[in-house]
């Protein structure tokens, strides 16, 4: 009929049809109408490949069909498939099929996992003429579209949902995590009904998960193979008449069962995960060395308290000594840490292949069981950000020529990380309390537990925002469009914050208006007046021509427009004075407000004054906080006991 054509051959997905046979076409299951000869109680489909038998001797038919977007395909009598959407970068059909890039890690059923069936949005399997009862679904999966070293390839994530009978069974599912890693199989086991004679398995897309690693059109679900399998011998079928005694009776033995299945794969799960990061780390082949337990617990005198010295984003951070008097810090990560194991495996996996003078050094990691730790050169002189903003008699004392010479070590450190190394990265969050201070008073970045490797062959990298306001580039925080300008944006902060020793992110109340050091410095330069920047503390002791240029170079950095920021590589030629710095533009939009400049003067030397009665209370009183991490989950490796209650919230 006409009406059959319809549900067979268009993509209804897109639409909210209201006429009345529209109720008849929602009725076929997905458009794909069965008239049943006979009634059968199991369905295998190799997904994306070619007839298999298992090793346990079941049959698995092939799917081979290369239809893409919008498609509607019925194999036989048992079952079909639906795909909705299309890869917006990618035209070919072959792109729904996907065959291995990896080399697998299964020994039995292999030629299951060599190909499987993807989808950009929506991907379902049809079950059709089954008799009527309990089945047992098994999806397997195994990602093999990712690698598992140490490139590019191996930063994408898959994650989608799948439902069964319209109920959702797994949310955000993301197969290289359940499997331990690319290129190992996974099976997932659900128990459904089917009371209607037929089946149906969607796997959906929400928007989850990468979309452009290792290359475009990578993202959205993907299925190895399907096995559908009746419970009993119970013969609930299309025909109704069997006793509902029998079913209950069978709902309650499958139902202990599903039971003891939960609680091994429970236990099977915990033991898993206590073992993955081990597995991850000797595949990563670092230049590092692995510490035992039992090393750590010497080193720290078995992480006694006080040898504690901040508490960071990972967990606590504790001093150290090894055995050859190599002073080290030892950053451990915590159960109850913002940060996971993935930002953990990256942070190992990025500083170990990073060696440079202006990045901080890590001299290994420990894991046994669920103890995480991450062994780095300890710094004497803690962070940038407790250097220029605490308060009290301990705090350094940074001289002008010190100042220039952290800026310049900064720069040097991102250009090395953005255009020098081997790998090309963007750490994502600089800021002050990420730049350490050796004995020497030289900077070192440091956490990388959020950078991402930077592909030169796309222009940018779409990924989820994290980082810490008051240092993102307005482009990277409010779409999440991250580029090495990013970083250059982050930098500008800093460098401000160098000159003024006044923090870029203090909060304020919502009645009062939003300051910060960028609005101030905006509001000067129309004035000419940028010298009023300088931080007083300084009095008349420092190189204008310095000041003038990093104060112009930080402008620069900070342009709201990405590709008007200038490399890592020019900031560091214009700060040793190789290069001419441009002239900064006079931005025409802004209106400059008198009124607005003269507020800004008044909150910043109300800042100071505060500053000053906070250091004479906090030397009568010696009353210590704890310097605590500003990111989601990122933080300083040495957090610093200060004394000002905006600090403990940082």
């Amino acid at each position: 009929s006409e009406l059959e054509f319809t549900c067979m051959h268009r993509d209804l997905s897109y639409n909210n049809f209201t006429s009345a046979n529209f109720e008849l076409c929602q009725e076929t299951k997905g458009a794909i109408p069965a008239n049943c000869p006979k009634y059968v109680s199991s369905v295998n489909i190799n997904c994306g490949g070619a007839q298999v038998t298992s090793s346990e001797r079941i049959l698995y038919s092939d799917d081979l069909d290369l239809s893409g977007a919008a498609t509607s395909k019925k194999y036989n009598e048992n079952w079909a498939f639906s795909n909705t959407g299309h890869f917006l970068d990618s035209k070919e059909e072959k792109t729904y099929i996907q065959q291995s890039t990896v080399k697998l890690s299964m020994t039995a059923d292999s030629e299951l996992y060599q190909t499987a069936r993807v989808s950009p949005i929506s991907l379902t399997y049809y079950g059709l003429c089954l008799e009527n009862g309990t089945y047992t679904v098994s999806l397997h999966f195994a990602e093999i579209m990712f690698t598992d070293d140490d490139t590019y390839s191996s930063l994408g994530r898959r994650i989608f949902d799948v439902y069964i009978q319209g109920k959702l069974e797994l949310k955000d599912f993301n197969i290289a995590n359940a499997a331990g890693g690319v290129g190992k199989n996974v099976t997932r086991t659900i128990s459904t009904s089917v009371s209607n004679n037929s089946l149906e398995i969607r796997f959906y897309w929400a928007g989850k998960g990468t979309t452009a690693i290792p290359y475009k059109s990578v993202y959205g679900p993907l299925i190895s193979a399907v096995s559908v399998t009746r419970v009993g011998n119970d013969s609930t079928n299309h025909t109704d008449g069997r006793s509902i005694a029998t079913g209950v009776v069978i709902g309650i033995v499958f139902s202990a069962i599903v039971l003891v299945i939960l609680i091994v794969l429970g236990l099977r799960i915990q033991f898993r995960k206590r073992n993955s990061l081990a597995k991850e780390l000797k595949h990563l082949n670092l230049q590092m060395g692995l510490f035992t337990m039992r090393q750590i617990k010497v080193a720290t005198n078995n992480l006694d308290i006080s040898n504690k010295i901040g508490e960071g984003g990972f967990g606590p951070v504790y001093k150290g000594v090894l055995s050859d008097g190599t002073i080290i810090a030892v950053k451990m990560l915590s159960s109850k840490s913002k940060q996971g194991n993935r930002e953990f495996i990256n942070e190992i996996g990025l500083i170990s292949a990073l060696q440079h003078p202006c990045l901080v050094k890590l001299y290994g990691c420990c894991v046994e069981g669920d103890q995480l730790f991450l062994v780095y050169e300890y710094m004497e002189n803690n962070s940038l950000a407790h250097a220029l903003f605490k308060n009290g008699e301990s705090c350094l004392q940074l001289d002008w020529p010190t100042r220039y010479k952290i800026c310049v070590g900064i720069a040097r450190g991102l250009a090395f990380l953005h255009e020098e190394s081997r790998l090309k990265v963007v750490h994502r969050d600089i800021k002050a309390t990420n730049v350490l201070l050796d004995k020497d008073l030289n900077p070192k970045i440091s956490d990388f537990g959020l950078a991402k490797l930077d592909d030169e062959d796309n222009t940018h990298i779409s990924t989820r925002i994290a980082g810490t306001y008051g240092y993102m580039a307005p482009e990277y925080a409010m779409h999440g469009y991250l580029t090495d300008k990013a970083d250059v944006y982050s930098f500008g902060v800093v460098a401000l914050e160098i000159v003024t020793g006044k923090s870029n992110t203090i909060p304020r109340p919502k009645q009062e208006a939003l300051h910060n050091l960028l609005d101030w410095a905006q509001l000067l330069k129309e004035k000419g007046n940028l010298m009023e920047l300088v931080d007083r503390r300084l009095g008349s002791n420092f190189n204008e021509d310095e000041v003038m240029k990093m104060i112009k170079v930080a402008l620069l950095c900070t342009n709201a427009t990405s590709n008007l920021r200038p490399t890592m590589s020019s900031v560091l030629s214009m700060l040793e004075g190789k290069t001419v710095i441009p002239e900064l533009i006079s931005d025409q939009s802004e209106t400059m407000d008198d009124m607005k400049l003269e507020a800004l003067r008044q909150y910043y030397s109300q800042m100071e004054e505060n500053e000053k009665s906070e250091t004479h209370t906090n030397h009568s009183t010696s009353i210590d906080g704890k310097w605590t991490a500003s990111s989601s989950s990122a933080a300083d490796l040495y957090p610093v006991h200060i004394d000002s209650s905006y600090w403990e919230k940082r």
